[in-house]
């Protein structure tokens, strides 16, 4: 079995607890206050201080790295990980650790540790879930294994370098309409058939997953799979909920991972990570990206930091109230603002188009909010910083 050994890490229990309330069994629930929660979920995240110096180390951590083509300022994975690391980061460590080193794989638009693969291969076999995507590849057999044939043959490939052999296509009201090439490789993805190997750009290139995957991955129970997902995903939220509202591309609840918790003045319960319990804090200031998972929660973010967030880079100009790209700024244990920012690479500025106080801003918040700007802005190779 894949080892887990992060999210088993010294299973102390040293928060307080209540016995009559909250009580699961023979577990009592854990009495948190406000900051404490807080806490947890920073330092789960990596967002206190020191940083982390590893990459690899933090996206085992993190479990995660979305991957979104919006480079306002910089792609969001990079973004992530250089809000963790720092400067140091460099987007080619990213490229050698999915394509060279095979530390990292991509799969559904996230990056996640390679030795997690097995995870997301638990169950493959009975994919696509819906009906109508199982008559589809089933009435496309045939292409399928040309697909695959061709991929053995001549991979790694570019989906533009696979000819479309359907028998029947692909139909959508959607911008997949009639891809049946993509359509094939995400099924095929989906089934454990075929990997993303690399990235020309923003285009995937597949090769079969043999060629890409460790030859001794082990493969855990649908059952077991989803518990240890649920065990993972919990270390690295550090406290959520065990039953939420359905996201896409990544879950934010954990069932029953954990131990339950109540956070002082928050209604409901909550799921802990006993490992995150009573640790020290020493806070830092961080500049995220949208879809940082620390405020990807909009639900928890607004219970727990009192943080009110939404992207808005789909909506008109005019309509606005914090920017295309805001980044959510950090400071400590508590979420204080917004920096509406975008890299202008042509003219070599980071203009800082506003900084939003959802607190008044401390001489330390400035602080730390400027110098984060100037390392973001030397990060990206940009020579100057515009107001």
């Amino acid at each position: 079995m894949i080892s887990h050994s992060s999210q088993v890490l010294n299973r102390k229990n040293t928060a307080k607890s209540i016995a009559e309330h909250g009580k699961l069994g023979r577990v009592t629930a854990h009495t948190l206050t406000v900051q404490e929660a807080r806490r947890i979920a920073v330092r789960a995240q990596l967002l206190d201080a020191p940083r982390p110096t590893e990459l690899v180390d933090v996206v085992q951590r993190l479990t995660m790295l979305q991957v979104d083509p919006t480079a306002a300022i910089a792609p969001s994975a990079d973004l992530v990980a250089w809000s963790r690391l720092g400067s140091a980061y460099r987007p080619g460590h990213l490229r050698r650790a999915l394509e060279q080193d095979r530390t990292l794989f991509e799969h559904n638009a996230l990056v996640r540790p390679m030795s997690d693969v097995g995870l997301y291969l638990a169950g493959a076999s009975d994919q696509p879930s819906y009906e109508r995507s199982r008559v589809w590849l089933r009435d496309n057999d045939r292409f399928r294994r040309d697909v695959l044939k061709l991929l053995g043959a001549s991979g790694p490939l570019t989906s533009r370098d696979i000819p479309d052999t359907a028998a029947v296509p692909w139909a959508s009201t959607g911008w997949t309409n009639n891809r049946n090439v993509t359509q094939m490789l995400e099924f095929l993805m989906a089934r454990g058939e075929v990997a993303i190997s690399g990235r020309v750009g923003r285009e995937r290139i597949w090769d079969l997953a043999e060629r890409v995957y460790p030859a001794d991955v082990e493969v855990p129970s649908v059952e077991e799979a989803e518990r240890f997902k649920n065990e993972r995903r919990l270390s690295a939220l550090g406290i959520a909920r065990a039953k939420a509202t359905k996201m896409p591309v990544e879950p934010i609840d954990v069932s029953e991972a954990g131990e339950p918790a109540v956070v002082e003045g928050v209604k409901g319960e909550w799921r802990v990570d006993p490992a995150a319990l009573g640790a020290d804090f020493e806070g830092r200031t961080a500049l995220l990206s949208p879809f940082d998972r620390l405020v990807h929660d909009r639900v928890r973010a607004q219970e727990l930091f009192g943080f009110e967030y939404v992207l808005e880079m789909y909506k008109p100009a005019a309509k606005r109230r914090w920017g295309y790209f805001a980044l959510p700024v950090l400071h400590g244990d508590r979420l204080v603002g917004k920096v509406d920012a975008a890299a202008d690479r042509k003219a070599s500025v980071l203009q800082v188009n506003a900084i939003h106080e959802d607190v008044k801003f401390t001489r330390a918040i400035t602080k730390g909010v400027q110098a984060e700007l100037k390392d973001l802005a030397a990060w990206l190779g940009l020579d100057t910083i515009e107001p």
